[in-house]
This record gives structure tokens, sequence and C-alpha cells, in this order.
């Protein structure tokens, strides 16, 4: 719903702003098919099945009106992302804004290194793997400065962008609807890891709700190569502070548009 209030000045400023926000992990790359980590060093592109899987994240979306681009510098995510953006019309005119910000995870010296070497030097550390950082790696609470970072700086450019824009009402979607209606859509093509994390900030942080019929450990888990995650807030500003006054989650992890 949009709000007003009068200024001082007599003017009068919207205080809401409805915003759909749709993830989507990268196709997959020969690392994933390996079972090999990549994190950060290891920037190599999508195979041959990867670049099918973006196709068919780019047919599911076709019909998403976006209003904004993000997409790691990174140059699987950003082939994903292309390949998202060539399949629909409203990204005409748009500009990607690669962000390192959405980089994924550092994995320090586990990476080019098998995953299960990986969960073997976490259960040597007497740690479980999804809280385990390899030396030279990043935390979680590092990932999640980052993912915060980067929310900021979203929220500030979709404001300044959109303000004026008037959204649906602000009644509550429902599990299952697909919010493809909203005026204000931002598209953030990111990695496995780093999503896993910004899913976990947005519940533990921002208070979303688990959709029903979702367990935490589903919430929390790995998104398949190209799934696709939606959620629907409502963005209030009061002075310089942004508030979410309303977010829930639609679907999380959807790969079914992937499947063969």
């Amino acid at each position: 719903m949009r709000k007003a209030c009068c200024s001082v000045d007599g003017l009068q400023e919207m205080k809401s702003l409805m915003l759909g926000l749709t993830f989507v992990r990268h196709g997959e790359t020969q690392f994933n098919k390996e079972g090999l980590l990549q994190g950060q060093a290891i920037d190599c592109p999508l195979s041959e099945v990867g670049l099918q899987q973006a196709e068919a994240a780019g047919r599911y979306l076709t019909d998403v009106k976006f209003s904004n681009l993000f997409v790691s510098d990174m140059l699987r995510a950003r082939q994903t992302a292309e390949t998202i953006v060539k399949h629909n019309s409203s990204c005409a005119g748009l500009q990607l804004a690669c962000d390192p910000l959405l980089k994924e995870k550092s994995f320090g010296i586990a990476e080019g290194k098998r995953v299960q070497d990986a969960k073997d030097m976490a259960k040597a550390a007497g740690q479980s793997f999804a809280i385990f950082t390899p030396p030279q790696g990043e935390t979680q609470e590092q990932v999640k400065q980052r993912v915060k970072e980067f929310w900021l700086k979203m929220l500030r450019q979709v404001w300044r962008e959109h303000r004026g824009d008037n959204g649906r009402s602000s009644a509550p979607y429902v599990a299952g609807e697909e919010a493809d209606d909203l005026p204000v859509h931002a598209l953030v093509v990111s990695h496995g890891a780093y999503l896993c994390v910004t899913m976990r900030f947005l519940v533990d942080d921002l208070h979303c709700p688990v959709p029903d019929g979702c367990s935490r450990a589903r919430m929390f888990s790995l998104s398949p190569n190209a799934g696709v995650s939606r959620f629907a807030l409502t963005l209030t500003k009061e002075d310089e502070a942004f508030k979410v006054s309303h977010i829930q989650c639609l679907f999380v992890n959807k790969g079914d548009h992937v499947q063969t």
C-alpha cells in the first residue's frame, strides 16, 4: 500500500513500497558436476548442462516484470543472468549490475578440492560442514556481513529509482502465488553457499516466516543449480532508516523447471 505524509515544506512523500525479490543460483559448472568446491578463486563457466539450466530458468521467468537486475561478478553467475535476461522483454534497457558483494563464499584452501574433502576437514575439526571455515576461508559471519551490505545497497537503489511507483494493495500474497504483478521486482543471481546465508538472514534477522509445509532445514538447504526462490515484502523508510514492515517467502529452492 502506498502511504504518504506531509513534510515540513508541505510536499508529500511516499512512505512504503512493495517489492518482489527473485533469487536464482547459477547453472551447473563442471566443478559442480565433479563435486568440487569453486568458491571465489575458481571462476569457471557454465557447463553444457548449466547453459541448458540457465535457458530453462529464463523460460520459467520470462513473464516476470523485473525492474532491477543484480548479479555476482563471477562468470558462472553472469552467464546465468545474461541468459535469463534475453528471455525477458521487461529487461530490455535495464542495466545488469554486477556486484562483488554477491560473490560465492570463499572456501580458502579447500577451493578446487572435493566437497567430501572439506567435509572430512570439518569432521576432523569437530564441526559441522555447514558452519566450518577452512583455513583462509570466509566465516559465516563474514559472508553474512556481505549479505547485509548488499541488502542495504539494493534497498537504497530500489527506493531511489521506484519510490514513486504504485504497487498493488498491501494485501499479503499466499503461498504458491507467483507475485509476477509487482511493478517493482528485483532479480538477484548468485551462488549456493551465499544464498544459504541469505535465506538465514531473511528468516532470522528480518523475521520472514518459513512457508507452510517447508521445514527450516529445507529453507536453509543448498539450492539446486538454476533453482529459484521468491519473496514479497513491504519496505518503509523513516528519516534515513529502512524497515521491512512485512515479508513473506512465496517459494524456496524451486527446481522443477530445470528437470528433464
